[in-house]
């Protein structure tokens, strides 16, 4: 009987690191080795200690990480992580292994695709971000550019010669099947989860990020501010709200977006607006608990192009959320078809300042009851059977 082949999962963030991708691909590189040798490519400092690796076997490859502003620095910095991973992959492949990755950085899966077929191995794509298209929506590339005509023509062979790519959107199947080398029977939808336990918590004001806030009704806004979101839209629905005593902004994250909204606020100093640094994982619980309705703020065209990852904790908590998305984004479809709040026009600051009155006024209990409910839905169980279900059959047809 032939050997079974090992799982390879390159990730450039990866546990001590506390991003959600790291999480996510932490998880699913301890779930599948239950049943198969693993093997992490790691670009994150520290990731291979004991610690951090668990029960899987964790090399780290060196790595450089400026800031997100510093663009032409970022793309060195991608290009050699890339390179670097690209050579690794080819001295630890073997034909039947499985090698999975995500767009981070986004040439990760050329290089991955690449390796795989030179190896003979099985290559899968987890798709949280489809590139060119969120350098389009990001308003960085023009659509019929060279840059984005090249990146499209990588993408054909990329899926052409890809065994398998996960979306975590329905709206991303739409765009994928564009692509002549993309089948539907390559798509897998395996969505990704809530990192906390689903139920509804209490509003309470005593807790840290709520205590000077004297507003009746509390607006929150977290995690990492990207290309693909818009921090104008909330500042500007603030400003509309600002002679409005009821309802506060608590704004925290990170991220160029995160980075606009501290320097609007320096400037216009709102006195309806708070930000805060960062909240560390550990006390991520309480503070989605401290707002009584969620803001998730993208840009037009971002349908099938990035999905919210920090979607199922708000529903977790039993926090309705306003989502400025079009109709047919894999969060909207979520919202609207569990009754989970609002969802508004990008770029319609009014319209979002509309909604916020609406939440504030509403005695409507059953969206918190709605999001546990759907929160549930998306548990990390049931995704990482698929993914361990998923990496079985490509490990049992190696050919």
């Amino acid at each position: 009987m032939q050997k079974s082949g090992k799982v390879v999962v390159i990730s450039q963030h990866y546990p001590p690191d506390h991003s959600t991708t790291a999480a996510i691909m932490a998880a699913i590189a301890n779930r599948v080795a239950g049943d198969a040798e693993v093997l992490v490519l790691s670009g994150t400092p520290g990731s291979a200690s004991p610690a951090s690796s668990g029960q899987v076997e964790v090399e780290e490859i060196r790595n450089w990480m400026p800031g997100k502003a510093a663009l032409i620095q970022r793309a060195t910095a991608e290009l050699l992580f890339t390179v670097r991973i690209f050579a690794a992959l080819l001295t630890r492949l073997r034909r039947g292994d499985v090698v999975l990755t995500v767009p981070a950085p986004f040439m990760l899966p050329y290089a991955m695709a690449a390796a795989a077929r030179l190896k003979r191995a099985k290559s899968v794509l987890i798709m949280h971000d489809l590139y060119p298209e969120v350098l389009v929506a990001a308003g960085l590339l023009k659509p019929g550019s060279m840059l984005a005509k090249i990146m499209r023509g990588l993408n054909a062979l990329m899926f052409r010669t890809l065994s398998a790519v996960v979306i975590i959107g329905r709206d991303t199947e739409k765009l994928l099947l564009r692509y002549g080398g993309m089948t539907q029977a390559k798509i897998r939808f395996i969505p990704n989860w809530a990192t906390l336990v689903p139920g509804v918590r209490p509003i309470r004001p005593d807790t840290p990020s709520r205590q000077k806030v004297s507003a009746r009704f509390v607006v929150g806004l977290s995690g990492n501010l990207g290309f693909t979101h818009d921090p104008v839209i909330v500042f500007e629905a603030a400003r509309l709200l600002r002679d409005d005593p009821d309802i506060h902004f608590l704004l925290s994250g990170w991220g160029i977006g995160f980075e606009q909204l501290q320097a609007m606020q320096s400037d216009a100093r709102l006195a309806n607006v708070t930000l805060i640094d960062r909240v560390e994982d550990g006390d991520l619980d309480a503070f989605l608990s401290a707002a009584d309705v969620w803001l998730i703020p993208y840009r037009n065209n971002v349908a099938g192009v990035s999905v919210p990852s920090r979607f199922y904790n708000l529903l977790a908590v039993g926090r309705p959320v306003i989502l400025v998305s079009e109709p047919e984004a894999e969060a909207a479809l979520t919202v609207t078809e569990n009754k989970l709040g609002w969802v508004v026009t990008p770029g319609m600051s009014g319209q979002l300042a509309e909604a916020i009155r609406a939440a504030a006024s509403s005695s409507d209990s059953s969206m918190a009851e709605n999001a546990v409910a759907a929160a549930g839905n998306f548990s990390p169980e049931r995704a990482l059977t698929s993914y361990a279900a998923l990496v079985q059959e490509l490990l049992r047809n190696p050919d």
